[in-house]
């Protein structure tokens, strides 16, 4: 499957788009998330507490109104003392107080008031007191059975349940049987636990649902749930009087120093806040449950408003990468199909170019290019004209080199019949470097060649010198066999005989040596000539590192040296370095470093050092 531009453009900008469009809307979200998830911590822990302390105080009041019964002495005689027999004051007393409890709370539904000497029994429902009863069976009702056992417990609170008659004296209709919460309270002897009575007072759940209703919100849900699982208040009213289904009320009870948890199960997947609320010896507690689909509503929000936004640049982002691909390669698709027909041979461009952006540049240059292949053919063939004339001269030109091998053959045979050796000799070495000088055919030749080159030529500079040259060669065995340009040695040694001695110069003397050192090849050339000054060196130098070829007549002294370090850098690059070092009057050296690690495949031939 190929991939053009206008596909590759496309998906990269819709991936330009996408991710961090996507990674923003992730991170936002989860971002808002967790601080939700603080937020809401600190508000509904603090909104729980807040709760719980109006709550507790609430319910101490109602649990502690019996309490208001032992100040007055007038009606703790009669609990004492019993009603007695027609006797009208303890009877107003009786009424007196029934009349002041209910009074004093208006969510009061009913009181019960029983008197355990006599057994006396009046309730007070709606201010209707009712008459003097006796209950003989008192203990059958199980929290004036638990009262009356239980010697430190001197209140209990009754569940919510349908309001019922303590004694059948209260006339309640059924119409009007609400649910109620009753308070049962033990009336003691005090300071002894003598039971003078008890006094029952049945609440409606009104001031209950105003505390707590400020307590949560829509799809939140609170409860108020006694010891034993029984549900105190709901915030759905039919489970109130209920017991709890729910199982993570277990898992408040046992985690009762904690004021939240995080559940995850089948029945609920949410946050539940809890709080401990006592009350006399009643230990309750008020559960608030927060699903996350609620928690989280707005923060789902955000990413579905964040989505919309992402949606809508997508296709924005879509439509402009059609446009923008279409521009780009349209442009293109022409340049390709120009580009075929020069494939095929037509060297011809019919297109226009528009734009000055780089498409328009590319075009600009491969209609220059096409050009300037048409005038390269042209040149082609008047070359190829030339060449055929050329290559009949190289034929003749072919002649006198074979001419002059038989020549120098020919003189010295005859030198060797008149006994002139040293004219033998020099014919030799003279035959050897034309043969050497004269081979087109390899670029790239061993460095003992180049050692046996060097030597021909010094011996012909020997007969030139006589005994006033000195020529020292310390050449290690393990360079000869590495490949080297050729003509790169004799050169540097020319340059010695030709710049550094004179004619009426005594004891010359040149130094050569070559070593290997860190996958060098290293050869140096030193003469004791006239050297140059400062100065000059600095020029030469410059000279030899510039690109450009010298001009004939500008710095002529180093144009072998350059020629040299133009090929090493042709054949190695950077790797091979040329120096040049000079003490005027004394000395003049030149170093050549050549990589070896180089060697194989070299100039297109492969050589032996591997």
């Amino acid at each position: 499957m190929k991939w053009g531009i206008r596909k590759k453009l496309m998906i990269f900008l819709l991936l330009a788009t996408i991710l961090p469009f996507g990674t923003g809307i992730l991170l936002t979200y989860y971002q808002t998330i967790k601080n939700i998830n603080k937020e809401s911590l600190s508000y509904n822990t603090e909104l729980m507490v807040k709760g719980r302390e109006e709550l507790t105080t609430y319910l101490e009041d109602i649990a502690l109104i019996s309490t208001v019964l032992y100040r007055y002495t007038p009606f703790m005689n009669v609990l004492t003392q019993g009603v007695g027999e027609n006797n009208k004051d303890n009877m107003e007393e009786v009424r007196r107080v029934l009349a002041y409890v209910y009074n004093s709370r208006s969510e009061i539904e009913q009181m019960h008031l029983y008197i355990n000497k006599g057994r006396d029994s009046f309730t007070n429902y709606h201010s209707r007191i009712s008459g003097r009863g006796k209950n003989q069976t008192i203990y059958l009702h199980p929290y004036y059975r638990k009262l009356e056992q239980d010697k430190t417990n001197y209140s209990l609170i009754e569940p919510p349940h349908t309001i019922y008659s303590y004694n059948g004296l209260s006339i309640i209709p059924n119409s009007e049987k609400s649910t109620v919460l009753s308070f049962h309270n033990k009336i003691r002897n005090v300071p002894s636990n003598d039971i003078l009575g008890f006094m029952s007072i049945d609440i409606n759940l009104s001031k209950i649902n105003g505390i707590v209703n400020r307590l949560y919100k829509d799809n939140e849900n609170l409860s108020i749930i006694n010891e034993n699982g029984t549900i105190i208040y709901s915030s759905n009213k039919a489970l109130i009087g209920e017991k709890s289904q729910d199982e993570w009320v277990y898992a408040v009870q046992n985690n009762p120093h904690q004021n939240s948890m995080n559940w995850d199960r089948k029945d609920f997947s949410g946050v539940i806040f809890y709080e401990n609320i006592a009350v006399q010896d009643n230990s309750w507690y008020m559960i608030k449950s927060i699903p996350y689909s609620s928690l989280y509503k707005s923060a789902k929000e955000t990413a579905y408003m964040n989505t919309i936004i992402a949606l809508v640049a997508l296709i924005i982002v879509l439509i402009i990468t059609i446009i923008i691909s279409f521009k780009i390669t349209a442009p293109i698709k022409v340049l390709i199909d120009n580009m075929k027909k020069v494939e095929q041979g037509i060297f011809e461009t019919d297109f226009e170019i528009r734009g000055n952006d780089e498409i328009g540049m590319l075009g600009r240059r491969f209609k220059s290019m096409v050009l300037q292949i048409n005038r390269l053919i042209d040149q082609e063939y008047k070359l190829q004209l030339e060449n055929k004339s050329a290559q009949l001269k190289v034929l003749q030109s072919q002649i006198n080199p074979h001419f002059l091998y038989n020549s120098f053959q020919s003189i010295g045979t005859l030198a060797l019949k008149m006994k002139a050796i040293p004219v033998y000799s020099l014919l030799t070495s003279l035959s050897d470097m034309m043969r050497y000088s004269m081979n087109m055919r390899e670029e790239m030749v061993l460095f003992s060649q180049e050692i046996k080159h060097t030597k021909s030529y010094l011996g012909l500079q020997k007969q030139r010198f006589e005994e006033e040259l000195n020529i020292t060669m310390n050449i290690s065995p393990d360079t000869k066999e590495i490949f080297v340009p050729k003509m790169i040695l004799q050169p540097i040694i020319e340059n010695c005989f030709k710049h550094g001695f004179s004619e009426e110069m005594e004891d010359a003397s040149i130094s050569i040596c070559s070593y290997i050192k860190e996958e060098e090849l290293i050869f140096i050339v030193q003469d004791n000539g006239r050297g140059v000054k400062k100065e000059k060196l600095e020029i030469l130098r410059k000279g030899l590192y510039r690109r450009e070829t010298m001009k004939e007549g500008k710095e002529q002294d180093s144009i072998g040296l350059k020629n040299i370090y133009d090929r090493l850098q042709l054949y190695y690059g950077e790797q091979a370095t040329l120096v040049m070092e000079s003490v005027e009057n004394k000395e003049f050296t030149v170093m050549v470093r050549i990589p070896v690690s180089l060697q194989e495949g070299v100039g297109g031939y492969e050589g032996t050092n591997r």
